[in-house]
């Protein structure tokens, strides 16, 4: 008898209603899972659910502003028909301080379990009876003191669908309400933002401040770009409300009339929206009280000072000259300094004219990759040379170079025309817009083409410049171009230099001629990069483009030459406008062709990089190799087909049982940039050997030689002993 009454309550129990739950997902360096907070749901009703985050000790992850550092989690939500998923109910974060150098940087992170709460909406068709599938698609950023990993989990739900009231789930049920308890309320608190002589101040007044001693109070604005979120919040009290004041951000994010965030206090924690006005009644004259404090976290080996920075970037930018990126723009370089080696008035135009154009390419390609960046892009240095389209314009434009350098056409001619011509009807500066737009656009020129490639020094000071204020960013770039310009400014404006150039002549056409093999060098290099990123069915097309390029060059350099030569009847100007055209379409078909890349690095051998595969290599006891590359970067190549691909290093890999990892960011790959950035860089190359007994990595030069490489191997494996 008593057995069957306990078949009966067993029997009774599986028939009780249970929402369908899958696993905890592990990521990593969390477990993250989605639960319900009852047991069931009715037609019409609400409920929230919560996605939890078991996070290993000393690692976090981040609140939807995640501070200077760091990026937020991301929710992407997949409901059944007619379910709504309303907005997460975040916890109050912990406010983590990094000092680094001279520099301080927050970040607004939770660490150890955190729930957070969502409200769904039932549809009031939905049946009793059936479940409610709920699914989500979950992206942590997931940092330790060291090392940042993004990690991703898939999570699903079923929730049963009753007609009768829903009880609590009994494991989550109170931990999901308790959440709600203590996550910021929305309050009648007014606020109020106005910003003066570069100070943010933040007012609110209400009946939950009423009497409020303020004491550790802060605000946390729900986005970056607002204030110094490192500095210390000075406090004003009141008797309805208080005042926060903190440094108003440094970077290209405008403040708005609106800011919206989290005030907590140690009454409570409260979301307010605050429109910019004077601050509300109530909210000061009670003298002040004391700021928060900061948990802060200290790595003094990271971060420089900003004049280190600068002359760091200056000292790279004179040693990218000599680097191999530079080599085709070394063609230009040379040409036109011996066009002008009659003339040292005409040879400081043009080293002014460089210049000038380094400089304003240097700061307009920075002020691109800070508003990425500031727009929450995990860009870096070489950007542009990871769009396949801007790869093919260079392409054809590196072939127009090498063209003009073999006398194909004559290029400048119409510009020096217009320019004199203005001089003689206004004789003003227009006369010599001509000859300093060929100078100016060769630096130019130069730095698209040849900056992407980092030289030494470079790295450390473009990784210092990407977490600094805009202006401080934009000084170290116009360092990095100073240096990059100054061997030709020097050369141009030496007479000594100057006067040993022989005087122009036919020999400077022949002389152009060879100085175009460079040229058509960089064409086809270019070229190489364009079908490594898209394909070989667009770099046909490209191919194609290019030949009617050539034939539109050459139709343009026989109408200049016509009169000259005495040709009766010179090509039709309606056949040059045609080949011009038919080059626009065929780079525009090329550029936006659908890709076909094949898998970059198999020639060496490598496995492609993940954080993964990285980890399981280090959890096996093995020594890791990894090459941050790309294809557009010809430093990398260079290391790649010496020192990389030699039968030294190949033995010694093999000796060491060494692991080679390739991290290609030929095109954009935000993970790639993550890990980049993580190691205080924000371009390739980057060379990592990790030991075999789990420290720290060695960073390898960024021009090898195959006898360090090997070495480097062979302590790493050492470690292991």
């Amino acid at each position: 008898m008593f057995a069957r009454l306990v078949l009966l309550v067993l029997a009774l129990a599986c028939l009780t209603p249970f929402p369908a739950m899958a696993q905890p997902v592990d990521t990593g360096h969390l477990q993250a899972q989605l639960v319900p907070q009852t047991r069931s749901v009715v037609p019409g009703g609400m409920v929230y659910v919560a996605v939890v985050q078991d996070i290993d000790p000393d690692w976090h992850t981040y609140w939807i502003n995640p501070g200077d550092v760091g990026q937020a989690t991301q929710l992407v939500w997949h409901p059944g028909p007619d379910v709504e998923i309303g907005e997460a109910v975040w916890p109050v974060p912990a406010r983590i301080l990094t000092v680094a150098g001279e520099d301080r940087f927050s970040s607004y992170a939770y660490e150890g379990r955190v729930i957070t709460p969502i409200p769904v909406a039932v549809p009031a068709f939905a049946t009793p009876g059936t479940s409610l599938p709920v699914r989500l698609s979950a992206t942590f950023f997931v940092c330790s003191d060291t090392l940042c990993i993004p990690e991703s989990a898939e999570l699903s739900l079923e929730l049963p669908v009753r007609s009768e009231r829903p009880e609590l789930d009994r494991r989550w049920g109170a931990l999901i309400n308790q959440a709600l308890a203590v996550a910021p309320a929305e309050g009648d608190i007014s606020g109020r933002v106005s910003s003066t002589t570069g100070v943010v101040s933040f007012a609110f007044a209400g009946p939950a401040l009423e009497g409020i001693d303020a004491d550790g109070a802060y605000f946390l604005p729900d986005r970056p770009g607002v204030i110094d979120q490192a500095a210390v919040q000075r406090v004003e009290r009141g008797p309805r409300g208080l005042i926060l004041s903190a440094p108003a951000a440094q970077t290209l994010v405008p403040l708005t009339g609106s800011v919206s965030g989290i005030l907590a206090t140690s009454r409570g924690a409260w979301t307010v929206n605050l429109t910019a006005g004077p601050p509300p009644a109530g909210s000061f004259g009670r003298g002040s009280a004391q700021p928060a404090s900061l948990t802060g976290s200290l790595d003094p080996s990271a971060g420089i000072g900003l004049w280190a920075a600068l002359g760091l970037a200056f000292l790279g930018g004179l040693i990218l000259n000599i680097m191999p990126c530079v080599f085709p723009i070394l063609s230009m370089k040379a040409a036109s300094l011996a066009a002008t080696s009659a003339q040292p008035q005409a040879a400081r135009r043009e080293g002014l004219g460089f210049l000038i154009g380094v400089l304003l390419t240097f700061l307009a390609l920075a002020g691109v990759l800070l508003t990425l960046r500031s727009g929450g892009e995990a860009a870096g240095w070489g950007f542009q040379l990871q769009n396949p389209a801007v790869v093919a314009i260079l392409a054809l434009i590196m072939l127009a170079a090498a063209l003009n350098l073999s006398g194909v056409f004559h290029v400048g001619a119409w510009a020096q025309r217009l320019g004199a011509e203005a001089g003689d009807s206004l004789e003003g500066p227009l006369a010599r817009i001509g000859p300093w737009a060929g100078s100016a656009l060769t630096g130019a020129l130069a730095v698209v083409v040849a900056a992407p490639c980092t030289a030494p020094f470079m790295a450390a000071a473009l990784g210092y410049a990407v977490t600094q204020p805009a202006g401080t960013a934009l000084l170290v770039f116009a360092a990095l171009g100073l240096g990059f310009a100054t061997p030709f400014v020097l050369i141009a404006f030496s007479p000594m230099v100057i006067s040993v150039l022989p005087r122009p002549g036919p020999w400077l056409s022949r002389t152009k001629a060879i100085l175009a093999l460079p040229m058509y060098g960089a064409a086809l290099w270019l070229g190489w990069v364009f079908w490594r990123q898209a394909g070989p069915g667009p770099v046909l097309v490209l191919t194609g483009t290019a030949a009617i390029f050539a034939a539109a060059a050459w139709v343009y350099g026989r109408r200049q030459t016509a009169r000259l030569e005495g040709w009766t009847y010179p090509p039709s100007p309606v056949v040059l406008a045609i080949l011009i055209c038919l080059s626009g379409v065929g780079l525009v078909w090329a550029a936006t062709a659908p890709r076909e890349v094949a898998g970059a690095g198999a020639d060496l051998g490598a496995e492609a990089w993940s954080t993964e595969r990285l980890t399981a290599l280090r959890a096996e006891g093995r020594p890791v190799l990894v090459n941050f590359t790309a294809d557009w970067c010809l430093s990398c190549k260079t290391n790649e087909a010496t020192a990389l691909s030699s039968r030294r290093v190949a033995d010694a890999l093999a000796r060491t049982d060494t692991a080679y990892l390739l991290a290609d960011w030929t095109r954009r790959d935000d993970r790639i940039g993550a890990e980049l950035a993580r190691h205080g860089r924000s371009g390739v190359p980057l060379y990592l050997v990790y030991p075999a007994d789990g420290g720290d990595p060695e960073v390898l030069p960024q021009l090898l030689t195959e006898g360090r490489v090997v070495s480097a191997l062979e302590a790493a494996a050492a470690s292991r002993d």
